[in-house]
């Protein structure tokens, strides 16, 4: 399959409790909901939280809710483990109505579903593929508990995160939003808005308060969702290039540092034995600087190169190490199945 794909780096096991986000079925009333969907303009909260209710769902099955996005005017996207093995979904939307919806594809790598729903003509919202800065301030929609278009607010709080205990659980998710929005059971598959009413984010899951977390909150970034909702809904599967590494920005205060002597690249923080950067010779403190050709100036980059490239592909990582530009061949292989 051809296309851009979803870049998936390294996983690794931490220790901290995780909970996803969905609950045992409510049906709580619904707000009333706005006629027209303008495009994002900068507003005041309740501005952009008018604007955009109609844009997310609830999402109930027989074993529980969650929430929803708006990604076509007759599919929604939300979370794999929203949905679980359900086929036939119900939608309840912003206006208090509901219609039966049905689950097209799921990919368990990156926890993201598709639905089409038996109501067509729903105001889709803009999707802002780049990554937003820490610090950042966002909003959080969905149905938490049942409360269907609950807003919460917060910051961006780190990016690039990977959600604590996900190996264990089978949902190896990474390169994170991480947000001090509140985000409840049942917010999983909602949106993360930037200030503007862009979805920068599908709320993913939260660390509770018991595993001694105060306001910890994930979200699947939005390039990450579009690039894996465009593949379900072309071929009913997702793919995912896998290059092995764990990157960070290479800030300034990094170069210095470290004594890192280029001015912009993605800095190597840790290898995958078994992946590709690995049998390459690539190795924590490397700096990246090209990948596929193309010239690499930030983590994002990475990203993007890799989703242009199919798995089973040849082709070279350019590294700088203590000073020295090395190119390096290696092969991008599928993500391995978690």
């Amino acid at each position: 399959m051809k296309g851009r794909r979803a870049g998936i780096l390294a996983v690794a096991t931490l220790t901290a409790t995780l909970t996803g986000c969905t609950v045992t079925a409510v049906e709580p009333p619904a707000p009333p909901a706005p006629t027209t969907q303008p495009g994002p303009v900068a507003g005041s909260t309740a501005d952009i939280v008018a604007r955009l209710a109609p844009s997310v769902v609830t999402v109930r099955t027989g074993q529980g809710t969650g929430s929803g996005v708006v990604y076509r005017p007759d599919i929604v996207l939300t979370n794999q483990h929203v949905v679980g093995d359900a086929v036939d979904v119900v939608i309840d939307y912003a206006d208090g109505t509901s219609s039966p919806g049905t689950v097209l594809a799921t990919d368990r790598v990156t926890d993201l579903a598709v639905v089409r729903t038996a109501r067509t003509g729903l105001p889709v919202p803009e999707y802002h593929t780049a990554l937003p800065r820490p610090g950042e301030p966002v909003l959080a929609i969905g149905s938490p508990l049942g409360f269907e278009g609950t807003v919460t607010s917060g910051i961006v709080s780190g990016l690039d995160r990977q959600i604590p205990g996900s190996a264990a659980q089978s949902r190896a998710l990474v390169d994170l939003i991480q947000v001090d929005a509140a985000i409840s059971p049942g917010n999983s598959g909602g949106a993360l808005l930037d200030a503007t009413g862009r979805v920068i984010g599908i709320n993913e899951a939260y660390i509770p308060p018991a595993a001694g977390a105060v306001s910890i909150g994930f979200a699947i970034p939005a390039a990450t969702a579009v690039d894996i909702a465009e593949q379900l809904l072309a071929d009913g599967t997702a793919t995912h290039p896998y290059l092995g590494v764990r990157l960070a920005p290479l800030t300034p205060s990094l170069r210095s540092s470290l004594g890192v002597a280029a001015d912009a690249g993605a800095l190597v923080t840790g290898i995958e034995p078994d992946g590709p950067a690995a049998g390459a010779g690539v190795t924590a403190g490397d700096v990246v600087i090209a990948l596929d050709g193309r010239d690499i100036t930030s983590v994002e980059d990475v990203l993007d190169a890799l989703r242009d490239i199919e798995p089973g592909s040849a082709t070279h990582v350019t590294i700088l190490r203590s000073g020295e530009r090395l190119e390096l061949p290696l092969t991008i292989t599928a993500r391995p199945t978690p």
